[in-house]
């Protein structure tokens, strides 16, 4: 063969390898492409409806835990302080969220008769997803048939069980199923807005709504959807369960979750749902979305044969944690926030910041700079299937403003001394404080596991515009803004006004543009809905 001949070929041969080594690449940053967080949507104890609320609170201190309101007369009755009364619960206050029975019926397109057998927990995921993909800017209009996946974590609907009449079947009429079976709805959230995407609900008990999140970043990384919403949800309306709960001494006699400290004894009890608004970075940059933090990687597993079905596992953490990092691509020195489960129980909280310090302790103490720890349990209580949300949204408000804000009161007392925290470098701030200069990346994660033994971890980072901090175009800003408001009712119409008024009060020149834009565009979208 000729030296030509062999030159050409070898030739050939290298440029198929570049290619081949090019798409392998290429295939890889499709597995772990970052998402995009664009929306978010909550209702959580305490009167909290926006995520600016919300934020206000986490920075404001005190706890949003309530004695047991009327319209919980089940929980009433079974109350007694005496602890371990059989049949009896001890608990006398959680983290509640207001006026649950509240519900625009018209404005979703849902008969009132089939509304009274609505699962409240329904009502309220319609009405927050809706806000999300409104704060995500992406109008909702049923012919379009969006793809978006809806991805939903719940473990209980305990509404049916109030209405029934065991003696009267009767009463029992064709909305009976579709109000409260689990599967309904996230498939009520699809079928009213139009979605075209997967829809799938979740239950690995505490840890619901982290799972839900997974699903939905292997679900916008393969392709199988445009947009996801990832929601979760959870509402204590059932006597029995509380009454469990306290048999086995798993809540607090005071109701509270004592995250990380020398005096927990049980965590104690909320309820709430949230969502966010998740898809393609490269996509969201491209639209023009708003996004407020990134999701770089997650893991899932399970405890396997642990020492008992309930009780956490270490071992199995630490493989989560370390799973989420290598999908992330972050090194575990670029954490500064963790937001734990952090249940505040004498067994769980050791454990869990045990697996943490195995993981990014060693890098932690050789930067030189503590890893913060906190728990949104210890204000709004333990919200069970939708713990997972909560700490994602306030992780995202973490994220998005730079600031950590206070884990524990300074009058909480000791910290847990089962925990060595001399050593291991954690810490639980007091107070609010800002992001730590010394860390070149705002890099945070979200810890969750389950009673059932499955366990998930996140990784979210904040997001950096390319080119932050240049000066935009010169003539770009309007002398004028053109403010409408659109509704569905009268009564609806004179809500959104007196909510807008309130978010008018803090807005700026900078920000009024932006509100009036998305007015703008949810009014045409009513107009088409």
């Amino acid at each position: 063969m000729e030296a030509a001949e062999v030159r050409r070929l070898m030739e050939e041969q290298l440029a198929l390898s570049r290619r081949l080594r090019s798409r392998i690449q290429a295939l890889e940053d499709e597995r772990k492409a970052p998402l995009a967080v664009v929306g978010m949507g909550l209702r959580l104890p305490g009167g909290l409806r926006t995520p600016g609320q919300y934020w206000d609170f986490l920075r404001g201190g005190g706890t949003a835990l309530a004695p047991i309101p009327e319209d919980r007369p089940g929980l009433r009755e079974v109350h007694d302080p005496v602890v371990g009364k059989p049949g009896r619960s001890y608990v006398d206050r959680a983290g509640f969220v207001d006026d649950i029975a509240a519900f625009d019926a018209d404005f979703f397109g849902i008969s009132h008769r089939e509304a009274k057998l609505l699962d409240p927990q329904q009502r309220m995921l319609l009405e927050v997803a809706w806000e999300a993909m409104e704060r995500a800017g992406i109008p909702v209009r049923r012919s379009d048939r969006l793809n978006v996946g809806v991805y939903l974590g719940m473990m209980a609907s305990e509404y049916l069980e109030r209405l029934e009449d065991r003696s009267d079947t009767t009463r029992i009429d064709p909305y009976y199923t579709t109000g409260g079976g689990l599967c309904f709805p996230a498939g009520r959230i699809s079928h009213v807005m139009g979605f075209s995407g997967p829809v799938v609900s979740s239950d690995t008990a505490c840890s619901s709504s982290m799972t839900a999140l997974h699903l939905a970043v292997r679900a916008l990384r393969g392709g199988e959807c445009r947009y996801a919403l990832v929601c979760g949800s959870n509402l204590i309306l059932s006597a029995n369960l509380m009454v469990s709960l306290c048999q086995t001494r798993a809540l607090s006699p005071e109701g509270r979750s004592k995250s990380f400290l020398a005096s927990a004894d049980g965590y104690g009890r909320g309820e709430g749902v949230g969502a966010l608004v998740l898809m393609r970075l490269d996509e969201a940059e491209r639209e023009g979305r708003p996004i407020l933090a990134v999701v770089r990687g997650t893991a899932v597993n399970h405890d396997g044969a642990a020492s008992s079905l309930t009780a956490p596992n270490g071992p199995a953490q630490e493989e989560v944690i370390s799973a989420a990092l290598a999908d992330a691509g972050v090194e575990a020195a670029d954490v500064g926030w963790i937001e734990a489960h952090g249940t505040g129980t004498p067994l769980g909280d050791p454990i869990e910041v045990g697996a943490l310090d195995g993981v990014l302790g060693a890098a932690v103490r050789e930067r030189g700079v503590p890893l913060a720890l906190g728990s949104v349990k210890s204000r709004l209580g333990h919200l069970e299937a939708a713990s997972g949300i909560a700490a994602l949204i306030k992780t995202v408000l973490i994220l998005h403003h730079g600031v950590m804000p206070a884990a524990r009161d300074e009058d909480d007392g000791e910290l847990n001394p089962r925990i060595p925290w001399d050593r291991i470098g954690f810490t639980v701030p007091t107070r609010n404080r800002p992001w730590p200069s010394e860390l070149s990346r705002r890099v945070a994660g979200v810890n969750s596991f389950g009673m059932s033994g499955t366990n998930v971890h996140a990784i979210l980072e904040s997001y950096t515009p390319a080119g932050e901090g240049a000066a935009g175009p010169a003539g770009t800003a309007r002398r004028h803004e053109l403010l409408t408001l659109s509704a569905k009712s009268p009564e609806a119409l004179a809500e959104l006004a007196d909510d807008i008024a309130a978010l008018l009060k803090s807005a700026t020149p900078a920000t009024l543009g932006s509100i009036c834009h998305t007015l703008q565009a949810l009014s045409l979208s009513l107009i088409h809905t």
